[in-house]
């Protein structure tokens, strides 16, 4: 064969297996889309056999819930008819009760009307018989000023003097009779409660001076004191602020000094001097340098000890300080640190019979006269002063206003602060608390005498029992029993003003009335 033969052979079979392929393919593509459309016909009706189940349950669902709606309709309207008849029922009964109501209301307006017509039938009555009065009372009293010979206003004017002066005098009674019956029982009380608080309180007695006394071995060691042209003896003095008396005593140098902080470092220093024998300028400097420490050691001590004692702990140090210089002052001869703790004890024991704050009158006692610590340099009343360095140094002011009040400067603003004013005028009024010179004693006795006699309807004064009390002695023609109340707190005010004296004094007006006849 030749080529075009061969070639020819192969373009038939190539179109050969063309035309077969095209063949098979079409047959195999006409049943593959039978079978999709078989499959899709499968799908199509499970659909619809689901949808149609689907709307199977949604219509019996939908049933349920008609009949539920149903059932829940006929409850609701069960439930409000029971509602509306129980409404009705109750207001039938509110309309029944405001029937009631009002038909007695109606019965009690009618009564009332009854009521009113009675009244005013009686008022009128009252009002005639008013006008009856009124004339009869107009004749009656006429009658009367012809029959006493006097007008109205002279009869009510003498009626009103004799009603003041027997009230008056009614009034002198009852005011005497319940200052008689208070003062018993104030005095009754307080005697008990003095008694038990100076019974607890067992004060030391210490006298102070102003003077101390320095022994010596021999008299020959105050020549050694008064050293070369006294140079020894000017260099103690300007170191302490002292005077040293060398006189006649013999073995003994006299300390001179109002301060007896100062004394006490003379004392003190110039003891130690005589001990060692060595005395010169120099060496009298550094003794009382170191006695001036000695010192400032036992105040603050003092002061410490005080507090303990006391139980009034946690206070400043220079509060504390000031407590121990107490020790080294005196007033009337009376220690005032010893003053102190004494004034503490009895406000305490006072505070707790009278059920008041114990703490606060223990610590005003204690700081009551702190005043008195501080140099004189500080001007105005040691209570104030007192007053001022405990408000500086945190002290409460409730106790702040004890201290200030205790001598009447300022007015006690607590039931603490009267017994600390208490407690002071005990602790310096017990027998042998303090001490004064005759001169003073017979000048405060004057004085008195001359306060009540100064007063008009006063015919004498008496000063008894050591100037703790005056006895005035009135005339009866000039000053009645209400005058005399008066007059004795008038005479206390004016001794409170004008006198200066350690306690209290008692103030006693006697008016007396005699009557004297003689049978012949």
């Amino acid at each position: 064969m030749d080529t075009l033969a061969i070639v020819w052979i192969l373009v038939v079979a190539l179109i050969s297996a063309a035309i077969a392929g095209y063949v098979a393919y079409t047959r195999g593509r006409e049943v593959g889309t039978r079978v999709e459309r078989e499959r899709q016909e499968r799908t199509v009706e499970g659909a619809r056999q689901q949808a149609a189940q689907v709307l199977a349950e949604a219509e019996a669902e939908a049933q349920r819930m008609r009949l539920q709606l149903q059932e829940e309709k006929v409850r609701l309207r069960e439930q409000m008819d029971a509602e509306y008849a129980r409404r009705r029922r109750e207001l039938e009964r509110i309309e029944e009760r405001l029937q009631n109501r009002q038909e007695t209301l109606e019965r009690r307006l009618d009564q009332l009307e009854d009521r009113e017509r009675k009244l005013n039938q009686r008022q009128s009555q009252l009002d005639k018989k008013a006008v009856e009065l009124a004339q009869a009372e107009e004749v009656y009293r006429a009658e009367l000023q012809r029959i006493a010979q006097m007008t109205e206003e002279e009869a009510r004017e003498r009626l009103l003097a004799q009603v003041r002066e027997r009230t008056r005098q009614e009034m002198a009674r009852v005011i005497r009779e319940t200052e008689a019956e208070a003062q018993e029982q104030a005095e009754q009380r307080a005697r008990e409660i003095v008694a038990l608080a100076v019974e607890r309180v067992a004060s030391e007695h210490v006298t102070e001076y102003t003077v101390s006394t320095v022994s010596l071995p021999s008299d020959e060691m105050k020549g050694r004191i008064i050293g070369r042209q006294g140079r020894n003896i000017r260099a103690i003095e300007q170191a302490t602020g002292v005077d040293l008396v060398v006189d006649d005593t013999p073995e003994a140098i006299l300390i001179s000094s109002f301060d007896p902080v100062r004394r006490e470092v003379a004392r003190i220093a110039l003891s130690k001097l005589v001990a060692d024998g060595r005395i010169h300028p120099a060496r009298v400097e550094r003794e009382v340098e170191r006695a001036q420490q000695e010192v400032e050691q036992v105040i603050l001590e003092a002061g410490e000890q005080a507090l303990i004692e006391t139980h009034c702990q946690g206070l400043h140090r220079e509060l504390v300080k000031l407590i121990g210089r107490l020790k080294f002052r005196s007033s009337y001869g009376q220690n005032q640190y010893y003053h102190a703790i004494e004034t503490a004890h009895l406000a305490a024991i006072i505070a707790a019979e009278l059920h008041a704050d114990v703490q606060t009158a223990r610590l005003g006692g204690l700081l009551h006269d702190i005043g008195k610590a501080v140099s004189h340099e500080i001007e105005g009343p040691h209570a104030l002063v007192g007053a001022e360095i405990a408000r500086r140094y945190g002290v409460g002011e409730k106790v702040v206003n004890c201290i200030a009040s205790h001598h009447g400067e300022v007015e006690p603003q607590s039931i603490e602060a009267v017994i600390v004013a208490a407690a002071d005028a005990i602790s310096g009024a017990r027998p042998g608390a303090r001490r004064e010179s005759l001169e003073t004693y017979i000048k405060r006795l004057t004085a008195l005498e001359e306060i009540g006699n100064s007063f008009p309807g006063v015919s004498q004064t008496y000063a008894i029992q050591a100037g703790r009390e005056i006895r005035v002695i009135v005339k009866p023609e000039e000053v009645d029993d209400l005058a005399v109340i008066e007059l004795s707190k008038e005479i206390a005010k004016k001794i409170e003003d004008n006198l200066e004296y350690p306690g209290q004094i008692r103030v006693t007006v006697v008016r007396e009335t005699r009557s004297v006849a003689h049978a012949k």
